[in-house]
């Protein structure tokens, strides 16, 4: 399960220019209900490989099935960043499961002034159907209104990636966007499915966010 999200300061306070006022880097692992998100080491790589190297796991993105050299040298960067402190940075966190790394979930830093900020995941087939990717999702956004201070956060991916846009419906997120034919993807002509949650939308939904049970 895979979404594409999963790839100027002015001076002023945050307040002044209603950037982020959240609560900082959180203090890590972060636990859900089953899960354990934390940030990569490089003890991650055969873990990391065995997603990364997969074809139909690459279906849905932009990039292909990677060389176990090629996945040491995106291993790096997610060791390098433990949390996004400028506009551009990706945190990657590893989703653990009872000791054994299933994926990734990732935060997106879009913009400082506007906080704007993007969800992604990619999951081990293995482990697709148990509802992981709904409930590390769930805890990135908490993440990224609670501690980064964002006011919106989209998520995208394929138009026909269903398991991955019923994630991001189970979360509450708003279909925001169908773009049909927007890009040449792998060959062929390309549809992109864009959804997003506001912050205050988020706090809403605290106590009424369905149960992780699929996804």
């Amino acid at each position: 399960m895979t979404s594409r999200g999963a790839a100027g300061a002015t001076g002023a306070t945050g307040a002044d220019r209603g950037g982020p006022v959240g609560a900082g880097r959180p203090t890590y692992p972060v636990r859900t209900r089953r899960l354990l998100l934390r940030p990569f080491t490089f003890a991650d790589h055969a873990a990391l490989h065995s997603w990364q190297g997969r074809a139909d796991v690459n279906r849905y993105l932009y990039s292909e099935a990677r060389t176990s050299e090629e996945t040491a040298e995106s291993l790096v960067k997610k060791v390098t960043l433990k949390w996004p402190e400028q506009e551009g940075d990706a945190l990657s966190l590893a989703i653990e499961k009872d000791g054994e790394v299933i994926g990734e979930a990732v935060l997106k830093y879009l913009s400082e002034h506007h906080r704007q900020g993007e969800v992604g995941y990619i999951l081990h087939p293995d482990h697709h159907g148990r509802g992981y990717a709904t409930e590390a999702a769930a805890a990135v956004l908490d993440l990224a209104f609670d501690h980064l201070g964002l006011h919106r956060v989209r998520a995208s991916c394929d138009a026909f990636n269903e398991p991955s846009w019923r994630v991001m419906e189970r979360l509450g997120m708003r279909r925001e966007a169908h773009f049909r034919h927007n890009e040449v993807f792998k060959g062929a002509w390309g549809e992109e499915f864009v959804y997003a949650v506001l912050d205050d939308e988020w706090h809403r939904m605290a106590d009424s966010r369905p149960g992780a049970d699929g996804g």
